[in-house]
């Protein structure tokens, strides 16, 4: 059953009601209906981490290909995130883009993953004319207009479709940082500050992957470069 339109006054995210549970074409389909030829899902895992890259991906679906089960990736198994993900790759247009703790430092984690977004977006092979970004924000740069989606990964199956992208890209660059630094756990934790990597981040100090303005990060940093004068 297809969502019902708020008053067209209303210009925001919530141009639909949220379904429970799924989410639908609904938001794509009423671009297309309105002339648009590409309408891109763009979401992005990995903000709050003290570890490793944000990771995100920009995702067209085919209309008459959509993989069924599509739904916000902290919904979903590992495993059934790691099928949706393969079937995603081989009927849909895919960009993904990271940013590495260094953009992060540079421009914030906000802005970081914002300009990613829209790297990411003009990375398509189709050239968007329309795109649904999850949250409350519309990155700047984007070469179309784009409307943001609060819980959008929950309401739109693009942007569903994007967020499992990211979350399967990004756990296995965790993977690959836990080969580099397997004593602080990055492909158990992710990078997040769990007890157990906080306990190695105390013990070992941070590496290379870790984000320098994070906190508890930054405060080791501050300690390692602190010198004590005696008077």
């Amino acid at each position: 059953m297809a969502r019902k339109s708020k008053p067209l006054a209303d210009k925001n995210s919530d141009l639909f009601a949220p379904e429970a549970g799924f989410p639908d074409f609904s938001h794509e389909q009423m671009a297309y209906d309105r002339g648009a030829r590409c309408v891109v899902g763009v979401d992005e895992a990995g903000r709050g981490p003290l570890a490793g890259p944000v990771v995100v991906s920009a995702v067209r679906l085919n209309p008459n290909r959509i993989p069924d089960g599509l739904n916000d990736s902290k919904k979903l198994t590992a495993e059934r995130r790691a099928a949706l993900f393969e079937e995603i790759l081989a009927v849909a247009d895919v960009a993904i883009v990271s940013a590495p703790p260094s953009d992060i430092l540079d421009l914030n984690i906000r802005g970081a993953t914002l300009a990613a977004m829209a790297r990411a977006v003009r990375a398509l092979p189709c050239a968007a004319d329309r795109v649904l970004i999850d949250g409350r924000d519309v990155p700047p740069g984007l070469p179309c207009p784009g409307i943001a989606l609060i819980g959008g990964d929950g309401r739109s199956v693009s942007i569903a479709a994007a967020s499992i992208v990211a979350k399967v890209m990004r756990d296995r660059m965790c993977e690959i940082m836990d080969c580099d630094a397997p004593h602080f756990g990055f492909a158990g934790h992710k990078g997040y500050g769990t007890a157990a990597h906080l306990q190695a981040l105390n013990l070992h100090g941070p590496s290379r992957h870790h984000r320098s303005a994070f906190a508890p990060v930054a405060a080791l940093l501050v300690q390692k470069t602190t010198v004590a004068i005696e008077v």
